[in-house]
């Protein structure tokens, strides 16, 4: 067994799109309206979905925004380097809400940053 995705309902589908790729640096890997249930699916990821993990954007065509659920988490993506990858982020207006440092309770480096919907996104430094 293996994760295959993780669902986001969003109510902006193309901003949602244009800051998990071109922010986050993601491919659009398949997009599908489905006329009958009033809805588009979008799956992005860093590759395949064969081999990956992929995040699944839902938009629902009647609904244009959503109450993030207080039971939610977060995605969490590895990176080599944080402060580059926050820097970076920023320059291409993403919301760094939190800066890359300790975990409050460990020495792993994490930083967050918010997507257009407002779920939150979990940077940890991987490499180096």
């Amino acid at each position: 067994m293996r994760l295959l995705h993780t669902m986001l309902r969003v109510g902006d589908l193309e901003a949602s799109i244009r800051f998990y790729c071109e922010v986050l640096g993601m491919k659009l890997l398949r997009k599908q309206d489905y006329p009958d249930g009033k809805f588009t699916l979008a799956f992005v990821g860093y590759g395949g979905e064969s081999d990956h993990s992929v995040i699944e954007l839902t938009h629902n065509w009647d609904t244009s925004a959503y109450t993030i659920g207080d039971a939610y988490g977060h995605i969490a993506i590895g990176v080599d380097d944080i402060y580059a990858t926050c820097d970076a982020i920023a320059a291409k207006g993403g919301k760094v809400v939190r800066a890359p440092g300790a975990m409050k309770h460990g020495s792993t480096v994490i930083a967050f940053v918010e997507d257009p919907t407002g779920y939150k996104v979990e940077l940890i430094q991987v490499g180096k």
